[in-house]
């Protein structure tokens, strides 16, 4: 009867092996599967090409240094330079012309609204905006294209073109008013056209016209200049007046109220959605911030941040090329926390908004309630079999 009870318990042990396997808690994937994501489950049909499985960077000094280049790439400073335009004159710009004729005035002597001086005589023509093609009308000279110079080019050339018919003339142009050299302020609630005068007006000056955040260390700047986009948390523009720069004509300031935040998942002291400030945390802060690893369960090897990169980045880590697509490709990073150079590069690692950090459980973990189910299913079973040999 043992011989039959013995078989029995093996194969009942069996049976449960194989149930537990399957039906074993976890709290995420593997690591090994984190290396087989098919990156072809969130790509569509036409990008299929990008790859079997996404990339899995390893996170070392060239990626470090390679995503910090990328960052400052897109700070406001990368921007700065160029001629500052606010006194060019623009369509729809009003413009006050007056003209000056020494005496004997033979040219605008008659003219209306003339004032009559002891030495000299002045006209100032009635107030006119430069039309959509960059246009406008004075007497004697006719039609006159103003538009992309400053007032004082134009004043030489209207004094150059009458000097003909003039006496000695001279001309003065007044900007009334600024239709053409604005900047775009856009906020919540609230948005303004901002004149740009000679004073160079910049960033921060756009966020007082609208006046001020609620909360600097949760709102990001966004500054639109042509086709190019740049985001700065207004923090950092504060501090480090580099990043302050001069605005220009057409650009768009927005101020952009969004906490961010990354989703923690696995073997770590919490698993929930964490905020963070606009000037961004790196990923030691991040991880700071959620208790650390588990010493129970995390494997120190297999930390890994989940995130969309663009084309551009996405082919800076795969050696083997990458397919140029104009949406955001899925990459992985590694960072292998037991070898104590990862905390430096991990430090200089910051943290989007959106991303995923995600800490698989350690092997030995896993085998640890692999026993536990085992022992905790197979007790009752093995006592009863004890019992039932004693009986016989």
């Amino acid at each position: 009867m043992g011989d039959v009870s013995g078989k029995f318990t093996i194969g009942l042990l069996a049976v449960m092996v194989l149930g537990a396997c399957s039906t074993m808690p976890r709290s995420g994937p593997s690591t090994r599967a984190v290396e087989s994501i098919d990156a072809n489950a969130v790509l569509t049909d036409q990008e299929a090409d990008y790859k079997n499985k996404a990339l899995i960077v390893d996170l070392n000094d060239e990626v470090s240094n390679q995503l910090s280049h990328q960052f400052n790439r897109k700070s406001f400073s990368e921007l700065a330079g160029g001629v500052n335009n606010a006194d060019v004159i623009g369509e729809g710009d009003i413009l006050e012309i007056s003209i000056w004729e020494a005496p004997p005035a033979v040219l605008f002597g008659g003219a209306i609204n003339a004032m009559g001086t002891g030495s000299s005589h002045v006209t100032r023509l009635p107030e006119q905006m430069v039309d959509s093609g960059g246009r406008v009308k004075i007497p004697f000279v006719g039609s006159l294209k103003v538009s992309g110079q400053s007032a004082r080019q134009i004043e030489s050339t209207i004094a150059s073109r009458l000097s003909r018919m003039a006496n000695q003339p001279q001309v003065i142009v007044r900007q009334v008013k600024n239709n053409a050299a604005n900047v775009t302020v856009i906020r919540e609630g609230s948005s303004v056209r901002m004149p740009l005068t000679s004073k160079g007006e910049r960033v921060l000056d756009a966020v007082s016209a609208i006046g001020g955040v609620q909360a600097a260390n949760k709102t990001s700047i966004q500054l639109t200049r042509g086709v190019q986009v740049r985001t700065l948390p207004l923090i950092t523009i504060t501090q480090d007046p580099q990043q302050n720069i001069m605005l220009k004509p057409g650009d768009v300031v927005t101020a952009i109220y969004q906490p961010l935040s990354f989703i923690v998942l696995g073997a770590t002291g919490r698993n929930e959605e964490v905020n963070f400030e606009g000037q961004g945390i790196s990923l030691v802060q991040a991880l700071g911030r959620v208790r650390g690893l588990d010493d129970n369960r995390a494997d120190a090897s297999s930390v890994f941040v989940f995130r969309y990169e663009d084309a551009q980045t996405a082919n800076a880590w795969n050696r083997n090329g990458v397919a140029q697509y104009n949406r955001k490709l899925p990459v992985v990073y590694r960072a292998n926390l037991r070898d104590a150079n990862t905390f430096f590069h991990a430090q200089n690692f910051m943290m989007q908004d959106k991303d995923i950090l995600y800490v698989a459980n350690a092997p030995a973990s896993e085998l640890q309630k692999f026993l536990r189910i085992i022992f905790s299913l197979t007790s009752p079973v093995t006592s009863t079999i004890n019992s039932v040999d004693r009986i016989n």
